[in-house]
């Protein structure tokens, strides 16, 4: 497959695809061949264990010699389908609780030729596997990944390197943390290694004899070569469908596992506290205790259950600039919530190149235990003089989900989760009386999910429910909040020969209801605007979505499908992505906006067998284009994507967008559309051959306005450093430049102005500055002992100059205040504007006088945490944590590094300092 796309575009590329594909008939396409492996798969068979089996690396047990070794090795690279150039052993053998791995990686130049850096688990699992991406540690490794259903989709991935690193995922997802055992050694051979994996840590059939899907990998880091038991080739999707057979398992007794992990945590937290301030002191220390469960229902169903979680050892979310009117989204951390995330996937969307459009999801486990959402209503109580006691997060009662497989192919995901009630006590100044507002309701989150496959996976059919239910007893949350929301939501996947083409999709009915008060809310938030006054949309076809400030309930669709060619050296793809007026999922899940209907095309080439100029290269064309409901083109561009890994490693990625003068009914927040000016935007990246000790990527990104004299700039040259074989280093600082010429400032009522329904919606030209380190330390004493420390120094400036309005409804024409309509004055000692519309020579218009506050600024912030990890027995971890947060801002526009990076060291800190402890308890 091709490579993704660089993250770190100044737009979200986030991945989707394209066109007109409604019409297509349901009807599914011949198969030709029905067997679910383009050629007939390798097989290995496992025996049982005799003897005992020690696992320290060294092979050098008698079981092992029983077992038949495999290999029968081929390169996946350098050079694709060519046979291993060196000579791989792995053998297998089983007992009834466990599955054990034996492998001898040889190499002729033998010890010194081992490459073998110390990491934290999991740290690993990205090496070698990226095409030189610059944040990677590379290793030797060997990697076993399992199918033990067998249903060619699920990943149980396993990993170890010379140094005994252990990795593992299920399904990509790196959270997942199995009990499991693993040791090597290094020799004058080359290395050595020994797996031993609980059948207790994996999901299967109840069937007594078992065959199970697998794959194998060896990385040799010195040559750059990855080498695979059961080929394909680089140029077809993989997978698990192209895996070979593990047979000759037999398993009679189920296992049954009890995992309990409780914890106790010891925090101490330190900050400014004004004198006056009756709520907070300059110290506050805690003690808590919580637990998380894990049982096996049966051998393939697990409950995982945590109370009163804590998650105080998690990295703290980096500091960003957003001055659109949309949330921030931020990933999420919390094992708790990482872990098995896939069992709850839906609507997730796959593009060769796609821009600013997003996935058709309907969970975002980021809101559960969220900040209360009425903080800020509380500080808006307290005003400036007051003072407010308000939660920085509502406390997670509990939580508990159920995952799994069902012996007749359905994969389930169930959750449910229980917030508590969060009250605020506030004062508006100093004396006076205490008042107390709820902030977050007692909340109920439920997320149902199940899946079920067919034609031995190449073909799914899911559908998944979420619910959330607030407990909403007084006023003011009633009026703010909605009380229920719920989401229905049907998925498909289907691929047909040998997974070279294939049909996804999703949809989803959404419907939330509570006060006409809170629907209110909801129609006229940043997501909907229904209340914009040229709005002429009625109807989605499906429900009411007309403007009506007295509803109750609110329903809205989503859906998203995509028909591609995915293997072979020549792909396209073609895809359609809506969402109706009223569709709304922002309480369990993260949506932007809603009414649009989104459409690309691509098509690509790729070259994947290495030439004397180039490794690989892949490149693609395309266009995409987006109407709202009421017909106006949002969005309309034209694309281009080249990538190419060099004979040395090195990588290129180049994109270019052309991205043409559209409307956008959002600008003005609720006013009428008006004109956005189209860009060109150019990317260019660079990175080193990431098994260096030190690896460089650098990237440059522009802009420039096609109807404005605007232009953007961003440099971000990244480095990681390898300075030993257990110190990693990686420096990621940025520098950009933005300049807008519509930047939405305030709105003031203003009967003259009809164009625009009697508002006047002001805007400025602004430029905008930010200068960022993102900076990470991984120093690994022993695989089980680790320093991570992260910091984030981060400044942003906004300068705002030449205010000014939209001439007219659906024009891109601007008039300033001062030089084209109207006057503008400045009152510097009080921070203020002064506009009169329509002020000229002979004297002032009808139009009224309006004042708005300087809207120049200096942010800046420091956050950084440090943890000193110790599992000092299997499961079992001690967590020594350092945290710290600040900021500041002042009402500067300019940017002047001495003085805004020297003042980050003069804000008050935020310090917590957390010891926790967990002890996993396990049979």
């Amino acid at each position: 497959m091709p490579p993704t796309l660089p993250m770190r575009s100044v737009r979200r590329l986030t991945c989707a695809a394209s066109v007109a594909l409604l019409a297509a008939p349901l009807a599914l396409p011949a198969q030709g061949n029905t067997s679910v492996h383009p050629t007939p798969p390798p097989v290995a068979n496992a025996v049982r264990r005799q003897g005992i089996v020690t696992i320290d690396g060294k092979l050098d047990d008698a079981a092992w010699a029983q077992a038949t070794p495999i290999t029968d090795f081929r390169q996946s690279q350098p050079n694709d389908g060519a046979k291993a150039s060196l000579r791989t052993e792995v053998r297998i053998l089983y007992d009834d609780d466990a599955l054990y791995v034996g492998a001898r990686m040889v190499d002729p130049q033998g010890a010194a030729s081992v490459r073998a850096p110390l990491a934290r688990r999991d740290q690993l699992l990205d090496a070698n596997g990226n095409n030189g991406s610059f944040n990677s540690l590379t290793t030797d490794k060997i990697i076993v990944e399992l199918d033990p259903y067998h249903n060619h989709i699920d990943d149980v991935w396993f990993e170890v390197n010379p140094a005994g690193v252990r990795g593992d995922q299920f399904n990509g997802d790196p959270a997942w943390d199995p009990i499991w055992e693993a040791a090597s050694q290094v020799d004058a051979q080359g290395w050595s290694a020994e797996m031993r994996i609980p059948y207790s840590q994996l999901r299967f059939s109840r069937d007594t004899a078992q065959t199970w899907g697998m794959q194998i990998w060896r990385y040799a880091d010195r040559i750059n070569e990855q080498d695979m038991w059961s080929y394909r080739a680089r140029n077809e999707s993989g997978g698990p469908a192209f895996w070979g057979h593990l047979q000759g398992i037999t398993i009679a007794n189920r296992p049954r596992q009890l995992e309990v992990l409780p914890y106790v945590v010891s925090r101490g937290q330190f900050k400014y506290a004004a004198p006056t301030d009756p709520y907070h002191d300059k110290s506050d220390m805690g003690l808590n205790a919580g637990a998380d469960i894990k049982y096996l229902l049966t051998s393939n169903l697990t409950l995982d259950a945590t109370i009163n979680p804590d998650f105080g050892q998690v990295e703290v979310d980096p500091a960003s600039l957003n001055l659109s009117a949309f949330e921030t989204y931020y990933d999420e951390k919390r094992p708790f919530f990482v872990a098995g995330q896939n069992a709850f996937s839906f609507g997730g969307m796959s593009c060769y190149f796609c821009d600013n459009v997003s996935g058709l999801g309907v969970f975002y486990t980021r809101r559960i235990g969220r900040p209360p959402q009425l903080n800020d209503y509380v500080r808006d109580q307290a005003g400036n003089t007051g003072f407010a006691d308000t939660p920085d997060n509502a406390t997670i009662l509990g939580a508990a989900k159920i995952t799994g497989r069902t012996n007749s192919g359905f994969t389930v995901g169930l959750l449910d989760a229980v917030t508590n009630r969060e009250t605020s006590r506030y004062v508006t100044g100093v004396g006076a009386p205490e008042l107390t507002q709820q902030v977050e309701p007692l909340t109920n989150y439920f997320v149902g999910r199940v899946k079920k496959e067919f034609r031995q996976g190449a073909t799914t059919i899911g559908t998944i429910v979420t619910s959330t239910t607030r407990s909403l007893d007084d006023s003011v949350s009633t009026d703010l909040l909605r009380r229920q929301a719920t989401a229905v939501g049907l998925d498909w996947s289907h691929a047909w020969d040998h997974r070279t083409y294939r049909w996804r999709g999703s949809a989803v009915v959404s419907d939330v209801r509570g006060s006409a008060e809170s629907i209110d809310l909801t129609q006229r938030s940043s997501a909907h605007y229904f209340q914009r006054p040229d709005r002429r949309v009625r109807s989605d076809g499906l429900f009411d979505v007309a403007y009506d400030p007295d509803a109750t309930s609110l329903q809205g669709y989503g859906f998203y499908t995509r028909l591609a060619k995915e293997n072979g050296n020549w792909l396209w793809e073609t895809a359609q992505n809506w969402r109706s007026p009223g569709f709304e999922t922002n309480d369990l899940s993260f949506l932007g906006r809603a009414d649009y209907k989104w459409m690309n095309a691509n098509v690509g080439r790729q070259w994947v067998a290495p030439r004397r100029l180039y490794r690989s290269i892949f490149t693609t064309v395309g266009f995409q284009q987006e109407f709202n409901y009421d017909g106006l083109r949002s969005n309309e561009d034209a694309h281009a994507y080249y990538g190419m890994e060099f004979p040395n490693y090195w990588n290129l990625r180049t994109f270019y967008i052309r991205n043409f003068t559209n409307d956008d009914a959002g600008l003005t927040r609720g006013g009428p559309a008006v004109k956005r000016t189209g860009y060109d935007f150019g990317h260019f990246q660079v990175s080193t051959d990431a098994r260096r000790r030190a690896v460089f990527d650098v990237t440059l990104q522009g802009t420039r306005g096609i109807d404005a004299p605007t232009h953007s700039f961003t440099f971000s040259p990244g480095m990681a450093l390898k300075p030993a074989a257990n110190i990693f280093v990686e420096l990621a600082p940025t520098y950009n430049f933005d300049q807008s010429a519509a930047q939405y400032v305030t709105a003031v009522n203003d009967p003259t102005a009809t164009l625009f329904a009697g508002k006047r919606y002001v805007f400025a030209f602004i430029e905008t500055k930010t200068v960022v380190l993102e900076t990470r330390v991984n120093w690994t004493f022993r695989p089980d002992l680790t320093l991570q420390l992260y910091a984030q120094p981060f400044v942003a400036t906004g300068d705002y100059s030449r205010f000014r309005e939209f001439a007219a409804p659906r024009t891109v024409k601007k008039l300033e205040y001062g030089r084209d309509i109207g006057s503008i004055t400045h009152d510097a000692a009080n921070g203020t504007y002064t506009v009169d519309p329509d002020s000229t020579a002979s004297g002032n218009g009808p139009a009224r006088r309006f004042t708005f506050g300087d809207p120049n600024f200096t942010y800046r912030s420091l956050r950084g945490t440090a943890v000193l990890r110790w599992e000092y027995r299997p499961g079992s971890t001690m967590f020594f944590v350092w945290t710290q947060q600040r900021s500041g801002t002042d009402p500067f526009g300019d940017f002047q590094f001495h003085r805004d990076y020297s003042g980050l060291f003069h804000d008050r800190p935020d310090n917590v300092f957390l010891i926790k402890a967990t002890y996993w308890i396990g049979r």
